[in-house]
């Protein structure tokens, strides 16, 4: 199972016997009958029909109509069909598949807003709020194939909204709740959005914010948005279109109390579900289609049986829903069962240490973090932090951005106590996780274990060669992943151009990695933001760890502006810790 400790001279945390035997990693190992993770990665990139089959299998993943073939490769790597003849819906398996069972009946969804209060759904309850908002969305005209916007703060509605645009066979977009009307108009547009759900206001830092009037000032670009569904949830001024505008409750107040009246439309396994757009950081943002099939099965691979999510886990990620990890928040929790844990706001609002408050108010025991959050929690008072009760913690993953070592080991030695795993996990909204840690693998301050099985995840140099441990070369995937994206948003081209154009038959992901000596993985910042000074490239992220190991600095960040006389010149904009001048 996990590699020997006496490889790992650099490790400072070992799994102990009963964490390998009880892993979820392992237990899908011996189903499969493999030995190790590298043997699993192997066969999985060998024969990624069998591995995806049986995935699909170990997950119970359900369907309406059983495939008829999991693998087409027809046209080709870049559109690898997958579930071919099934019909399926991410809600019957994250929803549906509980009624019945005691689970039903236990809490799915634990919300805390700013203001303290808190709201408790069960699964029965996140099942009716679902049902009830379907119903009048369908009354709207609403169905398969439709594209519906969401523009919510994190509100447990949010989670009813995204699984409700689902279960009608509706196509979810969801935005970012700080963005503004032109960047809401743009995606609304490119997504071609019949609808939009939003809320007439919440809580941001402690001040009243309206959604209602910025979504409002954005459809004024959005002749094709028919319907706008609004939350009342705090209440805020805002214009009211008579025919257009509908209040949540009111659309939803007509809906039979019986859930199994209202049906979870069956659909082609591999039909979009999600539309997530990139945030435009290089260009316009790209739309991102995640399909039933797809999504879902690739996101329960990296949790749970990579990372270990359980259902028994209550699982805390601070994270818009109009970036990745809230959808994967939302769609992996349920399925797999566990307790998905949503707060209102920001991790450092109303107290500077909140995140860490509500793993000890509700007992979390799954975290998920980026680094920049912990690189802002290094300078809270540490006994404070100690005196909190953060013993419920199982499980800390990690994403977003390449670690210092700094945050790291902070977050290794302050937060989990040097006893709970700290997992890396990278890869990006076209695909979920490419690299992850596990729990029955040594770890190494900043590493991966390695790739997710079935990504065929490489390191290669400017041809597509692979380079050997110690080379820093491009991050890629050799084999098709069932979570890939299936193309950008009627945009063949830009697809074909942005990942696939490079080196033949390889996904070029955009980011540098390496290998060390014992087999694990880092990754090294993006390798399409490299700055090239005086002819030396270097990337940011590299300057960024130089500077956060001064010590003096709460985060930093190194940008290129041009230079006359080298090309590009070096700005680093700093934060100073607290007491620093």
């Amino acid at each position: 199972m996990p590699t020997d400790a006496k490889q790992q001279p650099d490790a400072v945390w070992w799994p102990d016997h009963d964490m390998v035997e009880n892993a979820n990693l392992t237990r899908f190992m011996r189903a499969l009958g493999v030995d190790s993770f590298e043997a699993l990665n192997e066969r999985a990139s060998a024969d990624p029909a069998w591995f995806n089959d049986a995935l699909i299998r170990f997950l119970d993943y359900r369907f309406a109509h059983p495939y008829a073939q999991v693998l087409d490769l027809g046209s080709g790597l870049p559109f690898a069909q997958w579930c071919v003849g099934g019909t399926t819906n991410v809600v019957l398996n994250c929803i549906d598949r509980w009624r019945g069972t005691a689970r039903h009946a236990q809490e799915a969804l634990v919300w805390e807003g700013e203001d303290g209060s808190i709201t408790r759904w069960t699964f029965a309850d996140l099942d009716r709020e679902t049902c009830r908002l379907a119903w009048g969305l369908r009354q709207l005209g609403l169905g398969p194939g439709d594209v519906v916007g969401m523009y919510l703060p994190n509100l447990p509605q949010a989670a009813a909204a995204m699984l409700a645009v689902a279960k009608i066979g509706g196509i979810v977009l969801p935005m970012f709740s700080g963005f503004g009307a032109d960047a809401i108009a743009q995606r609304l547009n490119d997504g071609r959005a019949l609808c939009l759900i939003t809320v007439d206001g919440s809580l941001r830092r402690g001040k009243p914010v309206g959604a209602k009037v910025v979504a409002d000032e954005a459809l004024q670009q959005c002749p094709g948005v028919r319907h706008v569904v609004v939350l009342g949830h705090l209440a805020t001024q805002h214009d009211w279109q008579a025919g257009r505008d509908h209040w949540w409750h009111e659309l939803a107040a007509g809906a039979p109390d019986d859930c199994t009246a209202v049906p979870t439309e069956a659909m082609p396994a591999d039909a979009p579900f999600l539309l997530m757009f990139t945030s435009g950081t290089t260009g316009k943002p790209k739309g991102v289609v995640h399909s039933h099939c797809g999504f879902p099965v690739k996101t329960a691979l990296d949790l749970s049986i990579c990372m270990d999510l359980k259902p028994e886990d209550r699982f805390l990620w601070m994270s818009d829903m109009g970036w990745l990890v809230g959808p994967i928040l939302v769609f992996g929790g349920l399925l797999v069962g566990s307790t998905v844990v949503l707060a209102e706001g920001a991790p450092n609002y109303p107290q500077p240490d909140r995140l860490w408050r509500l793993i000890e108010r509700h007992r979390v025991s799954y975290l998920g973090l980026a680094p920049t959050v912990a690189r802002l929690s290094m300078s809270l008072d540490g006994a404070a932090l100690e005196a909190l009760d953060l013993s419920s913690l199982r499980v800390i993953v990690s994403t977003g951005e390449p670690w210092t070592p700094e945050a790291w080991q902070w977050t290794f030695e302050q937060v989990g106590k040097k006893k709970v795993p700290l997992l890396n996990y990278s890869g990006g909204t076209e695909v979920g996780g490419i690299l992850t840690g596990t729990v029955i693998h040594p770890l190494k301050p900043c590493a991966f274990a390695g790739p997710v099985p079935g990504t065929g995840a490489d390191v290669v140099d400017g041809e597509g060669a692979s380079v050997g441990p110690g080379v820093t070369g491009e991050l890629v995937m050799r084999s098709p992943s069932i979570g890939l994206t299936r193309g950008l948003w009627h945009d063949r081209e830009r697809y074909l151009q942005s990942y696939w154009s490079r080196l033949p038959n390889i996904w070029v992901h955009g980011d540098f990695a390496s290998r060390d000596a014992d087999g694990m993985w880092y990754v090294h910042g993006r390798s399409d933001d490299t700055l090239k000074i005086a002819g030396k490239r270097t990337g940011p992220a590299e300057i960024e760890a130089l500077l956060m190991a001064t010590g003096l600095l709460q985060d930093a960040a190194a940008i290129g502006v041009p230079d006359a006389v080298k090309g590009t010149a070096v700005v680093c904009i700093c934060v100073p810790r607290p007491g620093i001048d």
